[in-house]
């Protein structure tokens, strides 16, 4: 189903890996935040609150989304994410009964998830498995449903359906019901990313994979200092490019507030996953996490 302990060549451009964390990052203040109250970006604010500033965050950016991605990452997003398929390397083998099933969850612009099933047919010839993409934002489903459009893939195909859930319970989704979940660039805007890893190991089957890309912390003191230099940048090249100063100044604090690779790692561990793990990308400018339901 995917490829054995994750192997694959790492292309220079994203090259990491399992380094010693220089720049540490305190569990307390993401993980032990005060009952009723939880951060969005550096402000406290109530729990029943965020999901709707997180929500009009997305919904503002929605129509700018892979040039806000390309902004932050400075291109290096579109490496990042082709890698991240690569190495998961899904698909019905040929040998198989059974198609795969899929969650992307916070996926709503698509990318990950047509770029999961375009892999899957070009390396395995599987035109059966099947894709739930599911996102908290109808602004970002309607991005995505736009792009399946515009490229003439995917609409209107009865093995993919857009779905409206909140990630961090999806309700309308069984348990024991999907291979793999993917999440990419979403977690870390969760209200409660531990109830997120518990509605993820209950929608999937045992033997089934979590597979997260995600903004991570840098692993070289310069590189860091520089990262933290061009982060003061971003929001006002957000106004100029999109003129939303607010909703960048929100992303690069939400990647602020995320924990270090090995205090997720933990996390997705305590959430009953099994051979937990992660690479950095770019000495840990983002990371792909990993388990297995057991």
């Amino acid at each position: 189903m995917i490829s054995s302990a994750f192997v694959k060549h790492t292309p220079k451009c994203i090259a990491g890996g399992h380094k010693s964390i220089l720049r540490t990052f305190s569990a307390t203040s993401f993980l032990k935040q005060e009952d009723g109250y939880t951060h969005f970006g550096s402000k406290t604010v109530p729990k029943f609150e965020k999901e709707k500033l997180v929500g009009n965050v997305f919904s503002s950016v929605a129509s700018k989304y892979d040039v806000m991605n390309d902004v932050m990452s400075l291109g290096i997003h579109r490496c990042w994410k082709d890698h991240f398929i690569n190495k998961l390397d899904a698909g019905k083998r040929p040998t198989s009964v059974e198609p795969l099933h899929f969650i992307d969850v916070a996926g709503g612009s698509g990318d990950i998830a047509f770029g999961l099933l375009d892999h899957a047919e070009h390396k395995f010839h599987d035109t059966e498995s099947t894709m739930h993409i599911v996102d908290i934002n109808a602004d970002m489903l309607k991005e995505g449903e736009k792009r399946a459009m515009e490229q003439n893939k995917y609409h209107n195909d009865p093995r993919v359906n857009f779905l409206v859930q909140n990630g961090e319970s999806l309700d309308e989704i069984e348990s024991n019901s999907k291979d793999i979940y993917t999440i990419s660039f979403g977690i870390r805007n969760f209200t409660n990313v531990e109830a997120g890893l518990a509605a993820a190991y209950r929608v999937l089957k045992p033997g089934g994979i979590f597979y997260c890309l995600e903004f991570s912390k840098i692993e070289n003191q310069l590189m860091d200092l520089m990262y933290q230099q061009w982060s003061k940048v971003l929001p006002v090249m957000g106004s100029i490019i999109a003129n939303d100063y607010d909703s960048y100044q929100y992303l690069v604090e939400s990647i602020e507030k995320f924990p270090d690779q090995e205090t997720f790692k933990n996390m997705i561990e305590q959430a009953g996953f099994k051979s937990a793990g992660y690479e950095s990308l770019t000495g840990g400018v983002c990371a792909i996490h990993w388990g297995v339901k057991v």
